[in-house]
Order: C-alpha cells, then sequence, then structure tokens
C-alpha cells in the first residue's frame, strides 16, 4: 500500500494512472500491484421457482374437494400482540383458506 508525501492519502488507480485520493495529486512513480487475498468460488445459491412448494404437508380435509392433505403456513396478519393467522392449501384443488378457531 503507498501512500502520499504530501497528504499521508492512500495512493488509487484511477483510469490506470496512480492518483492520491485525499488531494488528488497525480504519482509519477511506477507501482507495483501485488495482492495476498485468496477469492474462494463462489458456491450457487438454490432457487426455489414459484410452482416448487415449501411448506409441509399436514392433515386436513379441504373443503371444497375433500381431499385429505394441504399445506400448512402461518403468517401475522394482524398487531403483533395477537396470534398468528394459519393458511391451508389444498395439495390436489390448490384451494386456500385460513383457519378460524
Amino acid at each position: 500500500m503507498e501512500f502520499c508525501e504530501k497528504c499521508g492519502g492512500i495512493i488509487i488507480l484511477k483510469d490506470g494512472k496512480a492518483v492520491c485520493a485525499g488531494c488528488g495529486r497525480k504519482i509519477n512513480k511506477k507501482l507495483k500491484i501485488r495482492t495476498s487475498e485468496k477469492v474462494a468460488e463462489k458456491k450457487g445459491v438454490a432457487v426455489v421457482k414459484k410452482e416448487d412448494n415449501v411448506n409441509p404437508v399436514v392433515d386436513m380435509r379441504c373443503p371444497k374437494c375433500k381431499n385429505k392433505k394441504c399445506y400448512f403456513w402461518a403468517q401475522q396478519t394482524r398487531a403483533s400482540d395477537e396470534s398468528e393467522t394459519k393458511f391451508y392449501k389444498c395439495t390436489k384443488c390448490e384451494h386456500t383458506w385460513r383457519a378460524y378457531r
């Protein structure tokens, strides 16, 4: 890392030329650029498609088609001091409803 002799600012490369980041002074001496950082290969991120359902399947009868398996999730729909709302979605006809209790 190189520093400016005038103001002590760090020397950066701007448009291929060495300049001081603090005062903007151009540096004419040759700089040797090296790095000690090792870059690891990035791993891919898993993508969930809209048609993929990641919710758990529970035993609940669909009121529309009478199927016995439904997806289940809970969501906070009211104030934080009230209980969450439970939703169900049929695995067969995809009818969605909320549970009242």
